[in-house]
């Protein structure tokens, strides 16, 4: 019988694929999750127009997770509920795998601008939330309204496509609100917006919008939308530019939205407690600098791994000393998986040059098609196995839980998932907690 239990620390795309890596070779493990759902951005992240792949993701954690060596306790946040000293000295897991995933907004450099957050300001995370749950009559995170006019979405990684899609398609929605027609965004996604308002009889200029914009400090032609090899010919930069030149005009096509490039956000204008403007400096020399009314903007530039108490970090990523266990620095038998250790990159480059320590980050690029985040998903999983397996070898190498000490944690979990409702059948718990569905409230 294996004397070893581990504590993982997040449920969802790596988390659960660790938790089935031990589980296969006769491992228990315990996996603490925030949330009371383990999904994480495949529920708050991926776009709910992907909801096809975001069910077909979560039945495969759901598979994972309810495993008889898996047990998982809901509700329990790092650092708030549970502290990493108490699970390596109290709890006595064998070790502690951080699987937590990145879900703090990197924040705009500008001096500031922060305090506006709520007036005049959005980050992406926050507006996904909602765009993603709105429809539900059970969430009770923030809801917004968008003004029709002076919206800015500053980005340059493929999250910010996402966003001008959400926000276009919530302009459409509102104003036809406004006008007493019922739609849906699964529809105006799935069609476009012309497309949409031509079967409702409507044009695009009576809804008297205005076409938000995406500023990004590059040009259009190097916008991160197709990957290229290794020094790349002259002919395959032109290509790969004429390529991405299409894509952004097609998506215009069906969300119009304006681009704006070459540009760097140097500063801010406000009015009392309100963001009402931003400055632009142009990335191209001569340098110029560029005044923009804003009703409100929002920012799309990437996500970061959260500081959690006691867990050291390296700039915006946790400290690592051995990149192939990925093991935490200053900790014992504590280790990182995913986007606890790389914070941001590139997907489809991760995807090319695969090592173990090149974790892919879903979270920085949202605007892929769903069979690239199969892709992506599934190389997570591979990645997740492999830390897995060389953070066993390290493991294995320490003394045993004694019999005192598995039945001492055995109570500890029992009793935390009592003090959270958690009755220990987890397909129960997440039928009780799943939320409402887009899909299943409009005709798709």
């Amino acid at each position: 019988m294996e004397k070893h239990i581990i504590a993982i620390i997040g449920g969802a795309i790596a988390g659960s694929e660790a938790a089935n890596q031990l589980a296969q070779k006769g491992i228990p493990s315990v996996v603490f999750e925030q949330n009371a759902l383990p999904y994480g951005k495949l529920e708050s992240g991926l776009p709910k127009w992907h909801y096809k792949l975001r069910d077909r993701q979560e039945a495969q954690i759901d598979q994972k997770l309810n495993h008889p060596l898996v047990r998982f306790l809901p509700e329990m946040r790092l650092g708030k509920n549970i502290h990493i000293r108490q699970l390596l000295d109290e709890w006595n897991f064998s070790a502690v795998l951080l699987a937590v995933g990145s879900w703090r907004d990197r924040p705009l450099s500008i001096d500031g601008i922060n305090k506006y957050i709520g007036k005049g300001l959005l980050y992406m995370s926050r507006v996904t939330q909602w765009f993603n749950h709105c429809h539900d009559p059970k969430y009770n995170g923030e809801h917004y309204v968008l003004p029709y006019k002076n919206v800015v979405v500053i980005g340059g990684g493929l999250a910010s496509l996402d966003i001008i899609k959400m926000v276009v398609i919530r302009q459409t929605l509102q104003r036809l609100q406004d006008l007493g027609i019922s739609y849906d965004a699964l529809r105006l996604e799935r069609n476009g917006i012309p497309r949409s308002l031509q079967d409702l009889g409507l044009g695009w200029d009576e809804l008297n919008l205005e076409a938000p914009k995406l500023f990004v400090r590059m040009a259009l032609k190097e916008l991160p939308l197709t990957t290229l090899p290794d020094n790349p010919t002259a002919e395959q930069l032109d290509k790969a530019a004429q390529t991405r030149k299409k894509i952004i005009s097609k998506l215009q096509e069906k969300f119009p939205f304006d681009l704006v490039e070459n540009q760097n956000l140097i500063n801010k204008t406000t009015e009392g407690n309100q963001l009402t403007g931003l400055v632009f400096e142009t990335i191209d020399r001569p340098k110029s600098e560029i005044n923009i009314p804003t009703e409100l903007l929002i920012s799309a530039i990437g996500n970061i791994p959260e500081p959690l108490p006691g867990i050291p970090m390296d700039g915006e990523v946790y400290a690592i000393e051995d990149s192939v266990t990925g093991k935490i620095k200053g900790l014992k038998n504590t280790f990182a998986l995913g986007n606890a250790v790389t914070g941001r990159g590139n997907i489809r480059q991760s995807m090319m040059h695969s090592k173990q320590v090149a974790e892919i980050i879903v979270d920085q690029y949202l605007s892929l098609a769903a069979e690239d985040y199969e892709k992506i998903f599934t190389e997570r999983d591979t990645l997740a196995g492999q830390r897995v397996n060389s953070m066993l070898q390290t493991i294995r190498k320490q003394a045993e839980l004694s019999q005192t000490q598995i039945k001492a944690l055995n109570t500890l979990v029992k009793h935390y998932q009592k003090q959270v409702g958690y009755s220990g059948t987890y397909q129960e718990w997440i039928r009780r907690h799943l939320p409402v569905r887009i899909e299943d409230r409009v005709k798709i």
